[in-house]
């Protein structure tokens, strides 16, 4: 009994030392582990043309540019009490309600000025105006849709179902096609006719991203991602160069990001100062909006923007010091962004974006060239928003509040 002391020091240290080993595998897995490029395996064959693996490119180089630091936006802090503004001039604005059950793809319509959507309360689509009137885009019933992606011309769109059903809908002659259940993640061409997605088999090496007619012909792989999936990114640039995009990880911190063509162009790459990566391209298709958490920003989401055309890759990569997600903007032109802006996110946001639920947004004005930003609006309630859109004439921006599904709208101008 005399030893029992000298055993419990020992328990103690051989435990500590259990737990720091047990950590240091949890950091390797979760954040340092390599990603291992795709490459077609040996002896594949398919019956459409296969362009080889993913690309070896060239890492594109360029000055990287922080433009202010992460939380010291302008105009934060509105004071309490101040008269609510019916346009966005930087104070507490009115923010209108159109209408008064859920959404679901809400996108501008094909004028730029009114918004399409689905409303899974009565299972059908509506065109809905800037006063919150609204009209059937068709009498068809559509019934548990999960996902709608829209063309470019805003009269097709492909509708996503649990069981992992697609089809496309096209509004203008009330005609559908069915589309394969293990394709998936799609994205439309600017013409509106084609369509880039995931082509997911049960075996890794017949995984492919993959391009074809939105009638589910023409199939054609692009390119194999095997056991990449996760890192790869379905997304059809606006000046038709680029239909995705793969990451690598290089370190704790960075990752390299590789531009997918159709015919196997050696793009650049660029490295991005973080993980969590969301991304959204220019009107114009010439720069790269995005969004990425590291150590240097205690793991909250931070806006970068990057060249991302032809022998610009890469360069002009720039911090905006926002902290939000790419998907919490909207273009307006080639230049401004508005961004709806969480107040106060706690550390380790980016990591677990529910940490953000409940808190209320802001709406900044961006602009991606010089990074002048400004408070424009504080919606007047406690709105998480996101779907934002600005139309076309720049009047009005609406948005998606999470909390209830519904449309809403600020007056800009």
């Amino acid at each position: 009994m005399e030893d029992w002391p000298k055993y419990l020091k020992i328990l103690a240290i051989v435990g500590f030392a259990l737990i720091v080993i047990i950590m240091a595998l949890l950091l390797y897995f979760l954040f340092l582990r390599p990603n291992f490029s795709p490459t077609l395996p040996d002896g594949i064959t398919t019956t459409t043309p296969i362009v080889g693996g993913l690309p070896s490119a060239k890492e594109g180089k360029g000055q990287i540019i922080d433009l202010g630091k992460e939380g010291q936006l302008p105009g934060q802090g509105t004071v309490p009490g101040s008269k609510i503004s019916p346009i966005a001039r930087g104070g507490i604005t009115k923010t209108t309600e159109l209408r008064d059950t859920p959404s679901l793809g809400a996108t501008l319509d094909s004028k730029g000025n009114d918004i399409q959507f689905f409303d899974p309360n009565t299972n059908k689509f509506y065109r809905l105006d800037k006063d919150g009137n609204s009209e059937l885009l068709s009498e068809k019933t559509f019934h548990n849709v999960s996902a709608v992606t829209w063309s470019p011309g805003k009269n097709k769109a492909v509708l996503e179902y649990p069981d992992g059903s697609n089809i496309v809908y096209n509004f203008t002659t009330d005609s559908q096609v069915t589309l394969p259940k293990h394709w998936e993640e799609f994205d439309y061409a600017p013409n509106s006719d084609q369509l880039v997605l995931k082509s997911i088999g049960l075996d890794p090496s017949n995984r492919y991203l993959a391009v074809a007619n939105d009638d589910g012909t023409k199939v054609r792989a692009v390119e194999q991602i095997g056991i990449n999936a996760d890192t790869v990114y379905p997304s059809w640039s606006a000046n038709n160069q680029m239909v995705g995009m793969y990451t690598k990880g290089v370190d704790f911190d960075r990752q390299e990001v590789f531009f997918i063509g159709l015919n196997n162009e050696n793009f650049k790459s660029t490295i991005i100062e973080g993980r969590g990566f969301q991304s959204q391209w220019s009107p114009d298709g010439e720069k790269l909006l995005y969004s990425v958490y590291s150590e240097k920003n205690d793991l909250k989401p931070n806006l970068w923007v990057v060249n991302s055309e032809g022998n610009n890759i890469g360069t002009g990569r720039k911090s905006l010091g926002v902290e939000t997600w790419a998907d919490k903007c909207t273009y307006s032109g080639a230049s401004t962004i508005y961004c709806a802006v969480p107040e106060n996110l706690p550390v380790g946001a980016g990591i677990f974006p529910e940490a953000a639920d409940g808190l209320r947004d802001k709406l900044y004005e961006i602009n991606t060239d010089t990074g002048l930003k400004k408070l424009i609006a504080d919606p007047n309630g406690d709105y998480r928003m996101s779907e934002l859109m600005v139309s076309d004439n720049g009047f009005y921006l609406y948005f998606v509040d999470e909390n209830t599904g519904r449309i809403n709208k600020i007056k800009l101008k």
